[in-house]
């Protein structure tokens, strides 16, 4: 509860002039009724009224305090705030390629990906994500979204197998574009994982770097693998997953050459724990925009002090005019 006018408050020390006036009045004598002998007046007995002689000075003085409260005007404040957010549209174009299932990551390349994407997604809650998995092909696996729930169940469906083996970079990113050419969000992104070279699709990962530069999207490309050798999962003639050790073959270059095109940055991530940095920085590099406005809504109340302060005046005309001057 705050006061309009705090200083008007100070009205309410009138009632110490009246209350010193009243006790000065009475013992002066005030009205006076002249009897003979006072000895039938001290064996009368106490009667209410007796008790009650001093409640409208009582009344008075409460009716002057809940008018100095009202003129002081008590209000309640309400904080009120308006919020504009402004996101932005992002679409992780995700490798699926056999290659993907390489264990230099634990447990291996695609599902720490996937960990750390879904860390990504719960960490972006004022953006719409969509998600793109590629291989030989590729295919939308969620368009933009800000439902968050249903795109993480989405992401932890991704596997291998789903679609022709190979690495068709450029046809991953073409379709991420593709999911981001209407988008009406002044940031658009694309973060785009993989493995290998492109080695399959019928668009080539530059011309498709072209195509995101015209429709202003940022692409940030990462590169996923140790450097020199990793194990490569294989089955044995009885069906069981062996792994043998194959040279890590990654297009630098061209990932390279895809983010300066579209004024993104490429990164290169040799385990979780540098993959999960990479996703922090683009985190840091694409920055939500959430504007507050805040104000404040004030509630008057001196209308229910005003209405006690006339219903004590009434009240103390009723005690004083209509019972105290009664003889009993």
């Amino acid at each position: 509860m705050t006061f309009a006018n705090p200083e008007l408050l100070w009205l309410a020390a009138l009632v110490v002039p009246m209350v010193a006036y009243y006790i000065w009045y009475n013992r002066a004598g005030g009205a006076a009724l002249t009897l003979s002998t006072v000895k039938a007046v001290r064996t009368m007995p106490r009667t209410l009224k007796y008790y009650c002689r001093h409640l409208p000075l009582v009344l008075r003085c409460l009716a002057v305090v809940c008018i100095a409260v009202a003129l002081a005007r008590p209000q309640s404040s309400e904080q009120l705030s308006k919020t504009t957010v402004e996101g932005v549209d992002i679409v992780l174009s995700l490798d699926v390629s056999g290659t993907m299932l390489a264990a230099d990551f634990e447990p291996d390349r695609l599902t720490a990906a996937k960990d750390v994407a879904a860390q990504f997604i719960a960490d972006r809650p004022n953006d719409r994500i969509g998600l793109v998995v590629f291989a030989g092909e590729s295919y939308t696996q969620s368009p933009l979204t800000t439902d968050k729930a249903a795109l993480q169940t989405l992401l932890s469906q991704v596997k291998f197998g789903v679609v022709e083996d190979g690495t068709a970079i450029g046809m991953g990113l073409a379709t991420a574009v593709n999911r981001l050419r209407e988008s009406e969000a002044k940031s658009k992104v694309i973060i785009l994982l993989t493995d290998g070279v492109n080695n399959a699709g019928q668009v080539a990962p530059l011309t498709a770097a072209e195509i995101a530069a015209e429709y202003g999207i940022r692409v940030y490309t990462i590169g996923v693998g140790k450097r020199g050798y990793a194990p490569y999962p294989y089955y044995d003639a009885w069906g069981n997953v062996r792994y043998h050790q194959q040279k890590v073959e990654i297009d630098e270059k061209t990932l390279t050459d895809i983010a300066a095109k579209t004024g993104g940055e490429y990164f290169r991530a040799t385990d979780k724990k540098a993959l999960r940095g990479v996703y922090d920085r683009i985190n840091e590099l694409e920055k939500s925009r959430i504007e507050t406005d805040n104000y404040t809504k004030y509630h008057e109340h001196f209308a229910a002090w005003l209405l006690a302060a006339i219903a004590l005046v009434l009240a103390e005309f009723v005690v004083r005019r209509l019972w105290l001057n009664k003889l009993p």
